[in-house]
């Protein structure tokens, strides 16, 4: 971990490692040779899901106020680059990988499946396949970003913080509207962009006020770990009932701001206990290829599949071996280009 890099944060990789986890965890469970793990907080996979949108907008805003601060403007067109080498090859690769399997039988997808998949919009698509189905997160964090950076830059940051405001408050009421007018249809539970774009949009949030809640005695208190436990309380309680309407609609947007906080406050108290954890060398290398384990994972924990390479434990073999393969073939050698993009003169 080279704590050098400009684009780095303490505790981020720890976060990011409990997420994945979490998602690991909630796949792998019912797989065949594993139990089903009930923890009685909701859909655990999903919150990790969350996490990771939270510190996705969080980051991504960071590194935009950052190339401001320093260049006085910020290049979309370095910016998108930078974005396409760190997400599309790994994830083209999945899908390549994915439609060799169906063509030889393997796997079993819709036709429609793979341009969704290559588009990245699985999260408008009904009644996906098992195997791309995760691509849902993608696809929102991918529209975000055709969003957000033109808005960031044609707007300025303090227009932008109110356009992030905003998308706060859209989650709550796209989700309302879903649930008045598409309650029993296809599209009543799919994870739509005006109804999860909210989770991103909390994270960037966090980036540009980060500096003025550092100054609010009231706000560092949220920082003692009684506090911080109490936020996590909430986030479970949310989130183990989530079913219910009204928590539907508005629990989304608490788990959000609660998210948001603990993920300030691991970067804020990195040096505490919790954050000694986060940093922990094996923890953060899970963080580092976090995003290789969330696209290959989906592949072989598939608790609908009796096949071999689908039970416990291959299934998280073959995961892991997978995951390496993709950020050690793909992640890392890319990842020169990108720092020497962001060194580029302006």
């Amino acid at each position: 971990m080279n704590s050098a890099r400009p684009e780095h944060l303490p505790s981020l990789d720890g976060l990011r490692a409990i997420s994945i986890v979490l998602v690991l965890l909630g796949h792998l469970s019912g797989t065949r040779g594993f139990a089903r793990v009930e923890l009685g907080i909701g859909n655990y996979a999903h919150l990790g899901v969350v996490v990771f949108f939270v510190i996705s907008g969080f980051l991504i805003t960071r590194l935009m106020l950052t190339e401001r601060a320093k260049y006085n403007s910020v290049s979309l067109g370095l910016f998108y680059a930078r974005r396409a080498l760190r997400l599309f090859p790994a994830a083209y690769a999945f899908i390549a990988c994915v439609c060799l399997l169906w063509a030889a039988g393997i796997v079993h997808l819709q036709s429609r499946d793979i341009w969704h998949a290559v588009t990245y919009t699985v999260n408008f698509e009904p009644g996906r396949s098992w195997q791309i189905g995760h691509l849902w997160s993608l696809s929102v964090e991918e529209q975000f970003y055709l969003v957000w950076p033109c808005t960031f830059v044609l707007f300025g940051p303090r227009r932008a913080g109110w356009v992030a405001v905003g998308a706060v408050f859209l989650g709550p009421a796209a989700r309302s509207i879903a649930w008045l007018f598409l309650r029993g249809t296809p599209y009543g539970d799919l994870e739509m962009f005006p109804m999860v774009a909210d989770s991103i949009a909390m994270g960037c949030l966090l980036a540009m006020a980060r500096g003025w809640l550092e100054t609010r005695t009231w706000y560092l208190k949220l920082f003692h770990p009684a506090y911080s436990a109490g936020l996590l309380a909430l986030i479970l309680l949310a989130n183990r009932y989530m079913s219910l309407t009204v928590v539907s609609v508005f629990g989304s947007t608490v788990i959000n701001a609660c998210v948001a906080i603990l993920v300030h406050r691991s970067v804020y108290c990195s040096r505490d206990w919790i954050g000694q954890a986060l940093n922990w060398r094996p923890v953060v290398y899970v963080g580092l290829v976090s995003y290789s384990l969330y696209l290959w994972q989906q592949l072989f924990l598939n608790r609908g599949s009796a096949a071999w390479l689908n039970a416990f434990p291959q299934n998280l073999a073959l995961t892991a071996a997978a995951a390496l393969g993709s950020y050690f073939l793909l992640e890392r050698p890319l990842l020169k280009l990108r720092r020497r993009l962001r060194a580029l003169p302006r």
